[in-house]
């Protein structure tokens, strides 16, 4: 066990929250006891929108994405079984396999904030937002769910605009597909974003509809 893997399950709600994505596809109904509309956050960095947001929603259900270890830790600090019942989290990468761990049809949205924008060309390749990916994303979701995305990366903002708009999958919601201000009506400021808004960069708001 790794020294990641220790620390978070010392976490004494870890095994509430945490779930094993090692086989099946995740069942939400088996999940929460509830077939209430199944949201996720791809890459829940220190978790102030996994346990922000889903408190506004009481009445969706919630899974969150994060790969590192330190962060999923993060996360586990900042809920609790009787305030984020409707909320989970996977350690986990999410890339175009997406599909695998969720089933099809099952999600009614997303949330990515500020993915990692890879900004040297030679790294592009590995930036989350690609065709493929796009692809396996509009399996896994309803008819007209949404996905909301943000980044304070202008280069990487423009990206994003162009793979949905050629992903015959998704279309903008708005006219002009970045939005200066904050979409969601109750936004959560991760970390992140503040430290971005800190250092003069301004963030890119975008919300894209599966057709």
């Amino acid at each position: 066990m790794t020294k990641s893997k220790m620390r978070m399950m010392m976490l004494s709600d870890a095994p509430f929250f945490l779930l094993d994505t090692a086989e099946d596809p995740i069942d939400p109904v088996k999940v929460f006891g509830n077939d209430n509309p199944l949201y996720i956050e791809v890459g829940s960095g220190k978790g102030e929108f996994i346990s922000g947001y889903p408190l506004y929603h009481p009445e969706w259900n919630f899974i969150g994405f994060e790969v590192r270890g330190k962060r999923i830790s993060n996360c586990l600090k900042k809920l609790n079984p009787e305030k984020h019942p409707n909320v989970r989290l996977v350690e986990r990468l999410v890339d175009s396999r997406i599909i695998e761990i969720l089933r099809s049809e099952s999600v009614s949205g997303a949330f990515i904030q500020h993915p990692d924008p890879w900004p040297k060309k030679k790294h592009h390749k590995r930036r989350l937002i690609q065709q493929d990916f796009l692809k396996s994303l509009s399996q896994i979701l309803l008819p007209g769910a949404f996905v909301q995305v943000s980044t304070d990366h202008e280069e990487y903002a423009n990206w994003i605009v162009d793979e949905f708009l050629q992903s015959p999958f998704f279309q903008s919601i708005y006219d002009n597909p970045m939005q200066e201000q904050p979409i969601l009506d109750e936004h959560v400021v991760t970390w992140f974003e503040r430290e971005q808004l800190r250092l003069g960069y301004k963030p890119n708001y975008m919300l894209f509809r599966k057709i």
